[in-house]
């Protein structure tokens, strides 16, 4: 993906009246100030009661779902014709900020904004996206984007996260 495709897609969602958090690569790259890599996906997460505008919105532009190994009802992937993948991550918290439903955001990490390209952007916060790439065995990708977490933000890379 370009990030001109990304960037289409957060603005005219929101001009749908559909609020995204940008997640995984993206997200690094915003907070970093700049593309570290290249993507193959957006990630976007969506609060439930958004979700049937966002699908009305997706589907409007010709997505359509696509095959996902960790496919749910709160996790799946949709693509277009460009080449353009989104994996979308559902969530939905109740009055007192607990998760109630789908991926399990800690609320706290859905507060984050970032600049990416020339828009401002809903992300997850750098200590957060730091300890979501940290918490998983990483692909090479993802050492990638903690490096550029810890060298922006002062993070002290994990042992199982170092370059060998």
């Amino acid at each position: 993906m370009h990030i001109d495709d990304v960037t289409n897609i957060i603005s005219e969602l929101d001009d749908a009246g559909v609020t995204v958090w940008v997640d995984g690569g993206w997200c690094v790259d915003a907070l970093v100030g700049y593309q570290l890599r290249e993507h193959n996906d957006l990630d976007i997460a969506v609060s439930r009661p958004d979700e049937n505008a966002l699908r009305d919105w997706l589907f409007a532009q010709g997505y359509t779902d696509r095959p996902s190994p960790d496919k749910s009802a709160w996790n799946y992937v949709v693509g277009n014709d460009n080449k353009c993948l989104i994996d979308v991550h559902i969530f939905e918290f109740d009055e007192e900020g607990n998760s109630i439903y789908g991926v399990k955001y800690p609320r706290e990490s859905l507060t984050g904004h970032a600049i990416l390209g020339d828009l401002t952007i809903h992300c997850i916060p750098p200590e957060w996206i730091f300890r979501f790439k940290t918490g998983y065995t990483p692909a090479p990708k993802d050492i990638i984007d903690v490096y550029a977490l810890a060298d922006k933000y002062g993070y002290e890379v994990p042992v199982t996260h170092r370059r060998k």
